[in-house]
């Protein structure tokens, strides 16, 4: 069941908490130690402290967060608890401090003037865009205690409708701009539609503008001119051998050493390919007659 929208200050303190706690694992700080100060930072006029307290306690017995996240439903949404154990998976490309600020930017959100349709976008990009997979990461969406009845039943509708549907064509027949196009085409202005509507009308024209489309240009264009939020994405890591132009010239050269030591234990290194042509020096006859000068 879901459960209860928070208090503002709540979202703001898990704002800041992830954060963080983001920071501080690029840092290179163990996990457990973050747990074990960072709750000294947050008001303690919220429930988060409490809340970082049993993760603290989780992460020790069982060595995932997620797991702490999951018994505290009351506090956490499902979809919180879902981005974070994707990213505790052992063979997941999806890294912890991508997850922690997946979840910031969810917080912030949160924390201002959230709709139900932007944080759905918001929460529906960060699944296809991180590729956390629709069917798990729906239903955990369709658990937020921000949905109401209606819109938990379409997005669980449309987690079986995906691949076979549009999600352009999923978002623009629920939305007020298709009622609008309706009334027009048969001339009803009392026209009311058998689903829900669940977006407005500049959802609706967006969404019908990117049909056939890749589902990232139509993300991108909400954010543009309806101010959505922006899902965070996966930085390229840049090792040293990137940064220092010298290192990765040493580095080429060890590769190339070490093909020709393997071609040498294989048997096939031609040295011959490594000879330099002589210069061809001329003739010293032909010198002769080509210095004479004629009589």
């Amino acid at each position: 069941m879901p459960g209860t929208v928070l208090d503002r200050e709540e979202y703001v303190e898990q704002a800041y908490f992830f954060r963080m706690f983001r920071e501080r694992l690029a840092a290179n700080v163990p996990a457990q130690e973050i747990l074990a100060t960072i709750h000294e930072e947050i008001l303690s006029t919220t429930k988060l402290p409490v809340a970082i307290e049993f993760l603290k306690g989780e992460i020790l017995h069982n060595g995932r967060i997620s797991l702490g996240m999951a018994h505290l439903a009351h506090y956490f949404t499902p979809f919180q608890t879902f981005v974070f154990s994707q990213s505790e998976e052992d063979r997941s490309r999806f890294d912890q401090r991508t997850a922690l600020e997946v979840l910031q930017f969810e917080a912030q959100y949160r924390s201002g003037t959230p709709t139900t349709a932007g944080l759905f976008i918001y929460q529906f990009e960060s699944i296809s865009r991180n590729r956390l997979g629709y069917d798990r990461g729906l239903e955990a969406i369709a658990g937020d205690p921000l949905y109401d009845e209606a819109w938990r039943d379409w997005i669980l509708r449309a987690r079986l409708h995906l691949g076979a549907i549009d999600f352009a064509d999923l978002v623009h027949l629920h939305s007020e701009e298709f009622v609008l196009a309706r009334r027009r085409q048969l001339g009803d202005p009392n026209y009311q539609p058998p689903q829900p509507i669940l977006f407005g009308a500049k959802e609706g024209r967006i969404a019908k503008a990117n049909r056939g489309k890749d589902p990232l240009y139509m993300f991108s264009a909400l954010q543009r001119h309806l101010g959505y939020p922006v899902v965070p994405r996966v930085r390229p890591a840049f090792g040293a051998e990137k940064e220092i132009p010298a290192l990765q010239a040493k580095l080429a050269q060890l590769e190339k050493r070490l093909q020709l030591v393997e071609s040498e234990l294989k048997g096939g290194l031609d040295l011959s390919k490594f000879y330099v042509k002589p210069v061809e020096l001329p003739d010293s006859e032909s010198e002769r007659t080509a210095g004479a000068q004629p009589e």
